[in-house]
């Protein structure tokens, strides 16, 4: 019922010896081989050495690997076959590129805020964050912006906490502002929350 911080390292340390994947390249050497002799002499791809090799019942599944794995070895140099030996491998583009259309634009670093914000001693800089409910799906959001000198509290009720609905709620503030709009809001602090991302 006692713990020894010593036998329970040597517990851990045991046990982590044997996690992880274990790879099957030197059980597997005789399906290796077979693939190399038949790469080489017959000119066969690697995915129609996995296959045929199965299909003849030259080998059980649980003696061969698949093709990507086949693959895996060749990359990390443990075949005598090499890339550049797999000519259409070369030629081929395997990477495709997706545009990510979610992808987070992070705003510049609070580091880079002036150091004069952090006095508090003009007017205009505000900082701004949601304040959610429940976090329900039809709960209400508010937009909180906070100025620092002054300590002038302002809150928005705003739909939901997308991007979007933010960016009305600012756009409504700065036509409600006008034209002293630059003169009251100097600077906006948020965090780099997916809902300021249009900010």
């Amino acid at each position: 019922k006692r713990y020894k911080a010593d036998q329970g390292q040597s517990v851990y340390q045991i046990n982590r010896c044997h996690c992880g994947r274990k790879s099957a390249f030197l059980k597997k050497a005789g399906f290796i081989n077979y693939v190399i002799k038949h790469f080489f002499e017959e000119g066969w791809s690697l995915d129609v050495c996995a296959n045929r090799s199965l299909a003849t019942g030259e080998f059980s599944h649980y003696q061969t690997v698949c093709t990507r794995t086949l693959y895996n070895y060749v990359d990390q140099g443990l075949m005598t076959i090499k890339n550049y030996d797999l000519p259409e491998k070369l030629k081929r583009n395997t990477k495709l590129h997706h545009v990510h259309q979610n992808k987070k634009k992070l705003g510049r670093s609070i580091e880079e805020r002036p150091k004069e914000i952090e006095q508090r001693s003009e007017f205009g800089h505000w900082e701004c964050d949601l304040v959610l409910g429940h976090k329900t799906k039809d709960d209400q959001v508010l937009l909180t912006l906070s100025e620092r000198m002054s300590r002038e509290f302002l809150i928005i009720r705003i739909p939901d906490k997308t991007s979007a609905s933010v960016m009305q709620a600012f756009q409504m503030l700065q036509k409600q502002y006008s034209e002293h709009w630059n003169d009251i809001f100097k600077t906006i602090t948020t965090d780099n929350g997916s809902e300021f991302a249009d900010l």
